[in-house]
Order: structure tokens, then C-alpha cells, then sequence
């Protein structure tokens, strides 16, 4: 099942995506309209102290017109490797070293109209954090959690960010791969 393209046109080009449209047709000889959004992608980390506690973000997003609390996150400069991007973004937006990095998986988080792919990585940090040096535009707000409490903000549906649920997912299941039980923080 595939969709073959007939024509392509860029409407618009910023910073940090393109919107193009695509006239198509499908298998079926059917035509249809595509609008697409095009994104160099970027990363997600979700960070653990020594002590157990997490390391997420708040911040303001406009789109949706609410404060997020999320795991860090960014966007890859081109041809940036995205585990060097996720040391970059956390050490950014928290000040946090990062001792070991590992990948999870990535999601594509709304393939419906955007090609943008967030690849997703826990990482263990440091006791300490040092000096943040989020992006000019953007405004974040450290925040330390234990596991329970992000648990029980998940079951309040009062997180809804797609990468922070689904880097929580996959940390779970990294977890339970081990034969561990969930990680449950010291504090």
C-alpha cells in the first residue's frame, strides 16, 4: 500500500521545518491532496540522578497554550548524531552531565502530517547539576521527580506530552527486559 507523488510544491521554509503539499495517488488509482510537514528531527531524554529521582522540564508551549512537563528534549542540527545532540540538550536544559547514554527507540509522533522522528535515550547523570544554556527562545524550568510521582501524574492524565508518555513506556519495558522490576526511586 503505497502512495505514488504527482506533484510537489513548498509553501513555506523557517527555521526549524517546511510545509510542502503533494498531489497523489494511491494504490487504488484514487487521487488526494498531502500536506507535510518536513522536520530535521530531533531527540528525547529521559535523565535519572544517582538518588532516583528524574530529571524533566517545564515549560510554556504555544501551540497548545499550557505549561508541558516533559522529558528534555531538542532538535538535531543537521547531520548532528543524535546521541551527541542528547548530551547537547541535557546538559542545555538542566546543566546535567550525562554518564552513560542509551537508546530506546524513537516514535514518529504525528506521522499523519509530519515526517519528524524523535529518537528517545535514557541517561544516567550526575549528583549535580551545573549551568544551563537553554536556546534564546526558550524558556525551561528544571524539575525533579521521583518515579511514584510521575506514575501518578501519568494516571491523573496530567501529562500529556507523546514523547515524554512514550520515553516513560519504553524506559519501563528497558526495565522489565532486565528482569528488574520497575525502578523505583530512592527518595
Amino acid at each position: 500500500m503505497e502512495e505514488k507523488t504527482i506533484t510537489k510544491k513548498t509553501l513555506y521554509t523557517g527555521r526549524i521545518l517546511t510545509l510542502e503539499t503533494q498531489d497523489i495517488e494511491m494504490g487504488n488509482g484514487k487521487k488526494g491532496l498531502r500536506e507535510i510537514i518536513r522536520h530535521r528531527g530531533a531527540v528525547a531524554v529521559l535523565a535519572r540522578l544517582p538518588d532516583g529521582r528524574f530529571a524533566l522540564v517545564r515549560q510554556y508551549r504555544k501551540p497548545v497554550e499550557r505549561e508541558m512537563l516533559e522529558v528534555v528534549a531538542g532538535n538535531r542540527e543537521p547531520n548532528e548524531d543524535p546521541e551527541l545532540c542528547a548530551r547537547r540538550e541535557l546538559r542545555e536544559e538542566t546543566g546535567f552531565n550525562a554518564k552513560t547514554v542509551r537508546r530506546l527507540g524513537f516514535i514518529y509522533p504525528s506521522p499523519g502530517y509530519c515526517d519528524e522522528k524523535i529518537e528517545i535515550f535514557f541517561a544516567e547523570v550526575d549528583a549535580t547539576s551545573g549551568q544551563t544554556d537553554p536556546d534564546e527562545d526558550e524558556h525551561v524550568e528544571l524539575v525533579l521527580t521521583t518515579r511514584d510521582e510521575i506514575v501518578g501524574k501519568i494516571k491523573r492524565d496530567e501529562i500529556h506530552d507523546s514523547k515524554t508518555l512514550a520515553a516513560w513506556l519504553m524506559f519501563e519495558k528497558m526495565a522489565e527486559g532486565k528482569g528488574e522490576e520497575s525502578p523505583k526511586s530512592k527518595v
